[in-house]
């Protein structure tokens, strides 16, 4: 009887507690609880989430061909422009967990972001835009659409971003729902981007 009584408080306590984290924190702490699943358990919850997500099936199948569609991901690699950074989330979020090419397009964007920040002077604790490099790379190295490298190389990344955040602010201000926010479809330049080894060419 104790232990009954007491589920549902801790289950709120949790329930509250994933309602205030940023993004990426949900994302990171959603993939680690599926690593915790037995198989059936995520076959369950495969036919949970697909039943869900058919409810927008039509409203994002645009933006999930662009996302599959390398040609289309290789335009989009300024990363110091809000927009191409909105552009590469719902991107991520439309990958086909297969489509190695596209991740092949996707992690050489998302490399050498160091000196991306230095040379354009992006300020990684102004709120948005830190929370959504740390989305960007949450989710790039969880997606299975990358191989084991290219994830090891992007980790790295976000070790770097995540260093630079810390030495550069004491306070952090966050902004849980980046993945919810508007895309909006304002033509931005783009330049290319540099090429890590790591992600110079897919692994099959």
């Amino acid at each position: 009887m104790v232990e009954k009584q007491r589920c549902p408080l801790q289950r709120d306590g949790v329930y509250r507690w994933f309602s205030e984290l940023t993004s990426s924190q949900r994302v990171e702490f959603l993939c680690g609880l599926l690593d915790l699943c037995i198989p059936l358990e995520l076959r369950f919850l495969g036919s949970c989430l697909e039943d869900l997500a058919r409810k927008d099936y039509h409203a994002l199948r645009d933006s999930e061909i662009r996302a599959n569609n390398p040609a289309d991901l290789g335009s989009l690699t300024n990363l110091t422009d809000e927009v191409v950074r909105s552009k590469l989330l719902v991107s991520l979020a439309l990958l086909a967990s297969d489509n190695r090419e596209a991740a092949g397009v996707l992690c050489r964007t998302l490399t050498h972001i160091d000196s991306i920040i230095d040379n354009y002077g992006l300020q990684l604790n102004d709120g948005r835009t830190g929370d959504e490099f740390f989305l960007l790379f949450t989710m790039a190295t969880n997606h299975p659409a990358f191989s084991f490298h290219q994830k090891q190389v992007l980790r790295k990344e976000l070790a770097h971003i995540q260093a630079r955040q810390s030495a550069t602010s004491a306070s952090h201000t966050t902004t849980p729902n980046i993945l919810t926010a508007t895309v909006t479809t304002t033509t931005t330049t783009v330049t290319s981007s540099n090429v890590s080894s790591g992600c110079s060419k897919v692994i099959e």
